[in-house]
């Protein structure tokens, strides 16, 4: 039991906002914490408190999060895209997404030649983790209900998801700024941003960029009202696809939220980019939710849980995120795709949209940001599909 109850919302909410607000002030105070980035320091700070039973690893809270704050941070943090203008990089960004794909579903068949024999149910773990990792948390929900996975099975699984998921994302924050990769792929997008904000030695890249802008009450009224309006009428047609007769592909396409939402905003910002594009502090916005749905994702991670319950699990995770890693870059370096797009391709099949759109902020690469999240609901679409292959496949190659 932790500290503080799962139903203490209001101290809840001040941990989340409060401690992504201190990881945003040290990443543009000190030079050790624009290294680390803010990013991973909000992760961090979360997965400490609750592995101290400081705060809980589940709460309404976090939920809230989750179906909320994440959705409205979507369409603020698009609204400078139009798609005209980045249909290129989208394109190469795509390209290094259905490769990382490929590493998942390697990913998750190697996993099982190598653990079949201690992994509860595998293809069925399988199929939840290769859904999971080209989608996101749906395409985990709906892999695990439709091979009736074992309850136990999926809760210790989701754990092991969690804390995998969230060393990985430490990892991709931390591969731009290596010697070895940067030797090998070429890196733009992180030269530009450089390049753009050093201005001198003295300021980091994260203050220099998040500087102090002008922004209007009336620009706030704009970002915000167009943000739940755009929010509420893609759930609203989710919710009136879903309840109708269309098939599973239909549905798996438009009765996922985050596709409508990024189709509707990207539709917009592209037919009214003077409007959209003109908005101040939409970006600024967006990038503060994002960085209290960092906080959430560190929580869940119950490191203790993890030793008891499901290190063989953890393990099984892990190998599939190494692999996706060794194919997204090695077959990355043969149609010579640089680093930055093959980080977020890797972060978009391993997270999803959200995680890739929030590290594409987070290392100030503003022309991913769009491709992040168009890749990440790619994921969405496909996860499924390409999670009742491997399951079943692995189901016929080695058994239960």
């Amino acid at each position: 039991m932790s500290f503080i109850k799962p139903d203490d919302t209001w101290a809840l909410w001040a941990i989340l906002v409060g401690w992504a607000a201190v990881s945003i002030y040290l990443e543009q105070t000190y030079k050790w914490a624009s290294k680390v980035s803010g990013a991973i320091i909000a992760l961090l700070g979360a997965l400490i408190l609750a592995n101290l039973k400081i705060i809980p690893t589940e709460s309404p809270v976090y939920d809230t999060v989750w179906g909320y704050v994440v959705p409205l941070a979507v369409p603020l943090l698009l609204y400078k895209a139009d798609l005209r203008r980045i249909w290129r990089e989208s394109g190469r960004t795509f390209l290094a997404f259905n490769v990382s794909a490929v590493g998942t579903i390697l990913g998750a068949i190697l996993a099982v030649v190598i653990l079949k024999g201690v992994v509860p149910e595998p293809h069925k773990v399988a199929a939840m983790m290769t859904g999971s990792y080209i989608g996101g948390g749906v395409n985990f929900v709906a892999m695990s209900e439709a091979f009736k996975a074992d309850k136990n099975t999926v809760n210790a699984l989701i754990v092991a998801d969690n804390l995998n998921m969230a060393l990985y994302f430490m990892i991709l924050m931390l591969i731009p700024a290596n010697a070895f990769f940067k030797k090998y792929f070429k890196h733009p997008y992180e030269d530009m941003f450089v390049s753009e904000t050093a201005a001198t030695n003295e300021k980091n890249k994260a203050a220099e960029y998040w500087g102090r802008k002008e922004i209007s009450l009336l620009d706030i009224a704009k970002a915000m009202g167009s943000a739940f309006i755009i929010v509420a009428v893609s759930i609203k047609f989710c919710s009136f696809i879903n309840s109708t007769g269309l098939g599973d592909f239909g549905k798996s396409i438009l009765g996922q939220k985050y596709f409508i939402i990024t189709t509707l905003t990207v539709i917009l910002a592209t037919l009214f980019p003077k409007f959209f594009g003109e908005i101040r502090g939409a970006q600024e916005l967006g990038t503060f939710l994002i960085y209290i749905f960092f906080v959430v994702i560190g929580a869940p991670a119950d490191i203790k849980m993890i030793i008891l319950n499901s290190p063989i699990l953890f393990v099984f995770c892990a190998l599939m995120v190494i692999v996706n890693l060794i194919v997204t870059f090695g077959i990355g370096r043969l149609f010579k795709l640089n680093l930055e797009e093959l980080c977020i391709a890797s972060n978009a099949n391993v997270g999803g949209p959200t995680t890739a759109a929030a590290m594409a902020i987070a290392k100030g690469w503003n022309e991913l940001v769009l491709p992040a999240m168009l890749v990440g609901v790619w994921g969405y679409v496909i996860g499924n599909y390409l999670g009742l292959l491997n399951g079943n496949l692995i189901l016929k190659l080695f058994g239960n």
